[in-house]
């Protein structure tokens, strides 16, 4: 094993077993609920911030990881002998995550009493997406691979990627002022359920389908053509009941390990509850 530790933020969506077992730290995004600021799955969980959302008439508001944050972190791993540190965040595209994660690392560059060398590399995704490439680093790091292999390994996935969504509600969308009342009742009384991926760093919209189930099938449809060239595959999902059902029409597709991942709050927020997706890397 090397010494070296991979962190990320809570925009991965990790389970929190997975990323404990693999020794990966997870830095914390801030929810805001008016003048109430809540640290996200401490002092937040997801089960009560889908509880708070479905009671609320406009959005929470995300906030990046003060730089703080981030080298408290890197000073308790040099403290627990970490030679090097690599950091996979959020897409810079969508939050300053990756600015905090900076900071605190010129900071610890400028510390004569510290000896840690820290690499940021912008995962250009989101959820489960920046979950797999952390994963995929921090068994590299217990395989003993060097911080530039980890690095390296980091940036290649970043750009072999893929995540596809499907909301299953458009309240958070109205909530958010990105589509206006009148349309969102219209596509809610049609069962329109959106389909986003997310490309280059940021979510675009990938199409629609009319109802759930199709959806779903959508999803299997775009695991299919990547059948045979699909490294670390995972289920991403918020609140959804039909998750095991998902995964199950997925696992004739890929014969290796899923991972299953909440969507937490970072991007819960924006997706609402009932989105369900998949995030995988397309072999080279």
């Amino acid at each position: 094993m090397s010494n070296v530790r991979i962190v990320t933020d809570s925009a991965c969506d990790l389970p929190a077993d997975v990323a404990a077992e693999a020794g990966i730290e997870i830095v914390p995004l801030s929810i805001r609920f008016g003048d109430e600021e809540l640290i996200d799955r401490e002092e937040l969980s997801v089960a009560e911030f889908w509880n708070r959302c479905a009671n609320m008439d406009a959005l929470p508001e995300t906030a990046a990881p003060a730089p703080g944050q981030f080298e408290t972190t890197y000073r308790r791993l040099a403290d627990e002998g970490a030679t090097g540190v690599v950091v996979v965040t959020l897409s810079g595209e969508l939050s300053a995550t990756i600015q905090s994660a900076e900071l605190a690392a010129r900071s610890i560059a400028q510390d004569d009493g510290v000896e840690l060398d820290v690499r940021i590399v912008d995962s250009r995704t989101v959820t489960l997406g920046i979950g797999t490439i952390a994963l995929a680093c921090a068994r590299a790091a217990e395989a003993g691979s060097s911080i530039d292999e980890i690095e390296q390994l980091a940036r290649d996935l970043a750009g072999r990627t893929r995540v596809y969504g499907a909301l299953d509600t458009l309240d958070n969308l109205k909530k958010g002022g990105r589509i206006g009342n009148a349309k969102a009742f219209l596509a809610t009384a049609l069962s329109i359920k959106p389909i986003i991926e997310v490309r280059d760093g940021v979510v675009e919209q990938a199409g629609k389908q009319r109802t759930r189930s199709k959806a779903l099938a959508f999803l299997v449809e775009q695991v299919k053509g990547y059948e045979g060239r699909i490294e670390n595959l995972a289920v991403l999902h918020a609140d959804c009941s039909d998750v095991d059902v998902f995964v199950d029409m997925l696992r004739p597709h890929h014969d290796g390990e899923i991972v299953v991942g909440e969507i937490g709050p970072v991007i819960g927020t924006h997706g609402g509850r009932g989105t369900i997706g998949v995030a995988f890397h397309e072999k080279a």
